[in-house]
């Protein structure tokens, strides 16, 4: 595994650097420089979220892999590594859309039709489309493949009856992808087909479901007589389970070589408080952090262990292991840590105002938090690193994966 980048992609990275420096907020870059997050008032953050868009927009930032006869840069694989790279460095936002640019547009390219792609993909560049993901249903989570939603051919239209789950964003999104059953008599497997849904139409009802501080991101999605039309499946009918597995595989791909970068201020933070309150003389806590550090560096290697494989176009089974592997890796990781940040910060952790740099922790929603709603930021990581073990699938279907299609082992017995 080569660690060094070549001249090209460092000239390339010297170009972004500039370019972040020129249209980020005066003062970002110096704040970064420190290890610092730029701090704004909530009306300069308003502003800030409306404005960045329309610049990284007319920087070509935003799906800049994509080919330019679609919209985008036609940035190489490497050249794209070192923008997210970059941006992450800078802690900028890069994505318009996380759903629309890093899940069903890369599926789009790979599995759409001349004419989905040429409808789709400037929409989703431009931001004149939001999506969202229909995959989950209430008895259809980990077991995706027994997905219960129908969609029956009617002339020209197919015709949706069914619910989802979880549906982030489904309250703003235009267009769902959606997973939906067209041969019930198939294998459950082959009978899924990947539809492009409208939102705003007859017979899709959104119900957010309220979590604890008040925000209802996660939705319900009920489908009754809905419609899309009939050239609106994704890969051809009945194929639609080969096609998801190219959206997941996006998903779990896109932060090879930046994900690791989280983890790392989190240890800061953790170290930090653990030098200030004298946590750090404990020798179980020493021994804990040092674990953290270690798997976050085993993270860092193996996104460029990644990255190695695809420049060299690799079809080794081991490589292709990581991208089950590094999320069941990272975000069981990730559960352990934020529960030693708990035993660092010791009662306190109830907190709202809790430790050192508390309003500093990565990975967390906090400005979408209700106002008032009695969590610090550090906490609200360690409640959501729970949810990390099972979103984009379970630790459990993860080992199976691993089990079974990796290692040749027996698949696990089916109940009747």
């Amino acid at each position: 595994m080569d660690l060094s980048y070549p001249a090209d992609a460092e000239a390339f990275r010297t170009e972004i650097r500039s370019w972040l420096a020129e249209n980020l907020p005066d003062g970002w870059m110096a704040a970064v420089d420190r290890g610092e997050t730029f701090e704004m008032s909530s009306d300069e953050r308003k502003a800030f979220n409306e404005e960045w868009p329309k610049r990284l927009y007319a920087g070509g930032w935003i799906c800049a892999t994509w080919p330019v006869e679609y919209g985008g840069k036609g940035l190489t694989t490497m050249q794209g590594v070192v923008l997210s790279e970059e941006f992450a460095r800078a802690k900028a936002p890069l994505r318009a859309d996380f759903f629309g640019d890093t899940l069903v547009g890369p599926t789009l390219l790979q599995w759409g039709t001349e004419e989905q792609k040429r409808e789709f993909l400037p929409k989703i560049l431009s931001g004149q489309m939001r999506w969202c993901q229909g995959f989950s249903e209430p008895n259809s989570g980990s077991d995706l493949a027994s997905l219960k939603t129908t969609a029956v051919l009617d002339g020209d239209e197919w015709v949706i009856n069914g619910q989802k789950v979880w549906t982030t964003g489904g309250h703003h999104a235009d267009y769902c992808f959606l997973l939906t059953r067209t041969d019930p008599d198939g294998p459950k497997h082959k009978g899924i087909s990947y539809l492009l849904v409208p939102m705003r139409q007859p017979g899709v009802e959104v119900r957010g479901i309220v979590q604890p501080d008040g925000t209802a991101e996660f939705c319900e999605v009920f489908f009754t007589d809905a419609r899309c039309p009939k050239d609106n499946v994704v890969g051809g009918v009945n194929n639609g389970w080969k096609v998801a597995n190219s959206t997941l595989a996006f998903e779990r791909g896109m932060s090879a070589t930046t994900g690791y970068r989280r983890f790392e201020e989190e240890y800061k933070l953790m170290v930090a408080v653990a030098q200030e309150n004298g946590a750090i003389d404990d020798p179980l806590v020493r021994q804990r952090l040092m674990e953290y550090y270690t798997k976050i560096q085993i993270l860092r290697v193996n996104g460029l262990r990644s990255l190695s494989a695809t420049l060299a176009g690799s079809k080794d089974l081991g490589v292709a292991a990581l991208g089950a592997t590094n999320k069941m890796f990272w975000s069981e990781m990730h559960k352990a840590a934020m529960e030693l940040a708990l035993d660092i910060h010791g009662a306190s952790s109830m907190l709202v105002d809790t430790g050192s740099g508390a309003g500093s922790w990565p990975g967390t929603a906090r400005e979408k938090r209700r106002e008032g709603y009695p969590v610090s930021a550090m906490m609200s990581a360690f409640f959501f690193s729970r949810s990390e073990t099972i979103w984009g699938g379970t630790s459990q279907i993860q080992r199976n994966i691993v089990g079974e299609r990796v290692l040749g082992l027996p698949k696990e017995p089916q109940t009747a």
